[in-house]
């Protein structure tokens, strides 16, 4: 999952691809990359961000979605956790809702009921303004299962099918370097106990600074790591910023454990 961030203030790339022809062209540069699928984002959701008006989420996603299904039918993603901007995008051509607060936003659930979409679900304790101010937790894995559950019974109840459920464990939102390290470490237990596939955003991630010591722009080689790791652990989505050099990473170590298979 190629990350086309069309925001000011996101951590990495942050005014990278404020217009949408750059954003547009950003998006089908990393499909020729190796990229699957796109996550179209247009609020940053990084630690200490600010949120922003519905308009103006609006008026930043739509046009980037409307400009790459010009080009291509490969799968989109819109990363909100607003409704109304989940309809939109439905509306002009998306294919996932990737809500980092679960659907759980007033009316969330019977929109993406409605949209027939694809979702993922991710886990965070508080919000991108406060979350990491002090996470605490009794038992990281058990306490993000039991969340998620809850929020697949209640999508469950609204008739959105299983098979249509991706669950993401929200690696650093809200967590300390040892969460994270936990939840990467329990990805195949995370798809057991929640019966769906799990997503893994961890591309130039600050815990990597925590763990190395490392700018933003010194984060690849770990990026590449973690993202090799966790596609061994069972991982079914990689939401990455360097397309073309994880992809090299996994498919080259999977090439390694096909041929052992054999």
């Amino acid at each position: 999952m190629g990350i086309v961030n069309v925001t000011p203030d996101s951590f990495s790339d942050g005014g990278c691809y404020e217009n949408t022809a750059s954003a547009v062209d950003h998006a089908l540069s990393l499909l020729e990359d190796g990229a699957d699928m796109l996550d179209i984002g247009g609020e940053s959701t990084r630690p200490g961000a600010d949120p922003v008006s519905l308009q103006e989420e609006l008026d930043r996603v739509i046009p980037v979605i409307e400009g790459i299904r010009t080009h291509t039918n490969a799968p989109i993603s819109i990363d909100t956790y607003k409704p109304e901007v989940m309809r939109a995008s439905a509306a002009v051509g998306a294919d996932m809702i990737n809500d980092i607060n679960a659907l759980q936003a007033e009316g969330a659930v019977q929109t993406a009921a409605e949209s027939g979409l694809f979702l993922c679900l991710m886990h965070k304790q508080g919000t991108p303004k406060t979350m990491q101010t002090a996470p605490n937790y009794e038992h990281v894995e058990d306490d993000v299962v039991d969340f998620l559950n809850q929020r697949i019974a209640i999508c469950r109840q609204a008739g959105i099918p299983q098979s249509k459920i991706t669950i993401d464990p929200g690696i650093g939102f809200g967590k300390s370097l040892s969460h994270n390290l936990q939840l990467l470490n329990a990805i195949d237990s995370l798809r057991t106990r929640t019966a769906s596939e799990v997503l893994i955003g961890v591309s130039r991630k600050s815990l990597i600074d925590k763990l190395l010591t490392r700018a933003v722009d010194e984060r690849l080689p770990a990026s590449l790591g973690l993202a090799v790791q966790a596609a061994l652990n069972g991982a079914r989505i990689l939401r990455i910023h360097d397309v073309r050099a994880t992809y090299d990473a996994v498919r080259s170590v999977e090439a390694v454990r096909d041929q052992l298979a054999d």
